[in-house]
Order: C-alpha cells, then sequence, then structure tokens
C-alpha cells in the first residue's frame, strides 16, 4: 500500500506558542485517517499546514512521494469546518461555480447522486438544513475528482441521525478509493470511519495507531460506571477516575465479579453501575486529561 501523504518534522510557532511541535505521521493510501485532539492541542493548525492555508515554521508535506505542490493542490478536496457559501445561488450553481477552479473535475451527475443533492439543487443556499448544508460542502470538496479528501469535522452540530447518514457518505467515498483525513470530536465517529488514528495533546502526537488495537494495548478489562453520588465508602484502595463534571466514577476492572463485590458496601445503589468495554474517549481521557464533552 502506497503512503499517499506524509507529514514530517512540522514545526509552527506564534508568539509565545509552540502550537506544533516536531508532529510526523503518514497516511496510508485509500484509508481514513483520523486526528484526534482536545480543543488547543494543534490538529487544527497541523491539518491547515498540511492544506497549504498555514505555513509551517519548519517540517515538510509530502504527497505520494513528492513534496506537496501543484499536483497536491489540484488533487486534494477539502471540507473546510466553517465555508461561506454565496447568497442567492442555488445548490446546483454552486456546485458548477467550485468546479470551474479546478482542472481535473468530477462528473456533477455522479457527485450529486453521491451526495443525495437530487432533490436539493434549485435550492437557494439559505434555505438549507445543518445536514444539507454539510453534504454539499462534502460536494465541494469532491468537484475535482479528490485522491485525497479533508474533513474537518464535518458533523458538528448535526443531528443523530444527519451524523449516520453522513457517516455512509463518507464509507462510500473510502469504497471508491479515495484517502481521507478526518479531524473530529465524536469519538464514536472516529471509531467507526477510521482506520488509523493519532490523537494530539499540547502539540504532540501522544499515541497513533488502529483504534482497536490501541484500546487492547492500554485496557485489559471492562469499566465499571457508577454516579459519584452513590459512592457512600472509601474507595480510595481501589484505581478510579472521577469524571467531576459527569458526576461519574470510573473503575478499569479484569475481575468485575470481584470488583462488584468489593464495591457492595462502599456503594448506595448497585441498580445504577454500568459495565462496558473500554472505548476511544477513555483512551483520550487517559492520555490527554481533557474531555471531548467540555
Amino acid at each position: 500500500m502506497r503512503t499517499a501523504l506524509e507529514a514530517r518534522n512540522l514545526v509552527k510557532h506564534y508568539p509565545g506558542v509552540v502550537a506544533v511541535d516536531n508532529v510526523s505521521f503518514a497516511v496510508a493510501e485509500g484509508i481514513c485517517f483520523g486526528l484526534l485532539g482536545p480543543n488547543g492541542a494543534g490538529k487544527t493548525t497541523t491539518v491547515e499546514i498540511i492544506e497549504g492555508v498555514t505555513h509551517a515554521t519548519s517540517g515538510e508535506v509530502w504527497y505520494f512521494g513528492e513534496l506537496a505542490g501543484e499536483t497536491f493542490r489540484q488533487e486534494a478536496g477539502i471540507q473546510f469546518q466553517n465555508t461561506a457559501l454565496q447568497d442567492y445561488l442555488t445548490v446546483k450553481e454552486t456546485l458548477q461555480m467550485f468546479r470551474t477552479l479546478y482542472d481535473r473535475k468530477a462528473d456533477l451527475n455522479t457527485i450529486i447522486e453521491q451526495c443525495s443533492l437530487q432533490d436539493l439543487l434549485e435550492r437557494d443556499n439559505r434555505k438549507l438544513s445543518g445536514g444539507q448544508r454539510q453534504r454539499l460542502f462534502l460536494a465541494v470538496a469532491l468537484v475535482n475528482r479528490p485522491k485525497l479528501i479533508f474533513l474537518d469535522e464535518p458533523t458538528t452540530g448535526l443531528d443523530p441521525q444527519a451524523r449516520r447518514n453522513f457517516w455512509d457518505l463518507v464509507q462510500n467515498i473510502l469504497a471508491g478509493g479515495s484517502t481521507v483525513v478526518l479531524t473530529t470530536h465524536y469519538m464514536d465517529e472516529a471509531h467507526v470511519l477510521c482506520d488509523e488514528i493519532a490523537i494530539m495533546d499540547a502539540g504532540k502526537i501522544m499515541t497513533q495507531g488502529s483504534p482497536d488495537t490501541l484500546l487492547r494495548s492500554r485496557y485489559e478489562g471492562l469499566i465499571i460506571e457508577m454516579p459519584i453520588a452513590d459512592v457512600t465508602g472509601d474507595i480510595s484502595n481501589i484505581e478510579h477516575r472521577v469524571l467531576e463534571n459527569l458526576g461519574i466514577v470510573e473503575i478499569v476492572s479484569t475481575d468485575v465479579s470481584a470488583s462488584l463485590t468489593a464495591l457492595s458496601t462502599k456503594v448506595s445503589d448497585l441498580n445504577h453501575i454500568k459495565i462496558r468495554q473500554p472505548n476511544l474517549e477513555d483512551l483520550f481521557l487517559d492520555l490527554t486529561g481533557h474531555s471531548l464533552r467540555a
């Protein structure tokens, strides 16, 4: 499998701040690569450097074995987190306008069908719902038949059904052979879509790998979860963490029966206890100490 994209020792300095601190990673062709991190971690700056929106203080971006240049600009599609659409244009006119900006041109009918825009072509941009706008933004990112697509928090603000519909669109794009670089604050989204993830904090990559591999290497047991208000005894001898903003205590246990027995005299209501598999949000919290819910 070829390497589609490679970031080499990226550094970005702002006055008094190192936003990106010697970041390197490679993205294989045809996969979805997720870049995750709390607000201020440097992930957006990293992606903007790669896209060419922001200049790096130092470091290089390589695209299919060459320094990213004109070929990269023609073959990359970008769905920004915030995009301004021209007022008084229809969906169809918007797609036609953006398509003229590239030498590489996709078939508009294919994109329209792919992004489920058939019933919206004559609608004014101002009258689109959140989910409809995101489908249009994705279609705009596809007008140049991109080999590499950047999606910057594409489902922020969407309702659950619209988010899952968008996931289907991304999976169809991946099935067509394109490579996707995704930033997201939703851990379930990253787990569903990403073949590989990198978690950033304070400008550095904390860990990188496939979601399942990272979870298996970090956790051996299950997580016991209970409300803080239900803890009535001393649990200091049991390894745990407290999510104060959520009012929850979590314990990683390799022997759930033994843990529940130990908790039985220290918790007022065992009916409120939940037992679940570790997930990416657990990994995120352990590595960064930040909650994505904030």
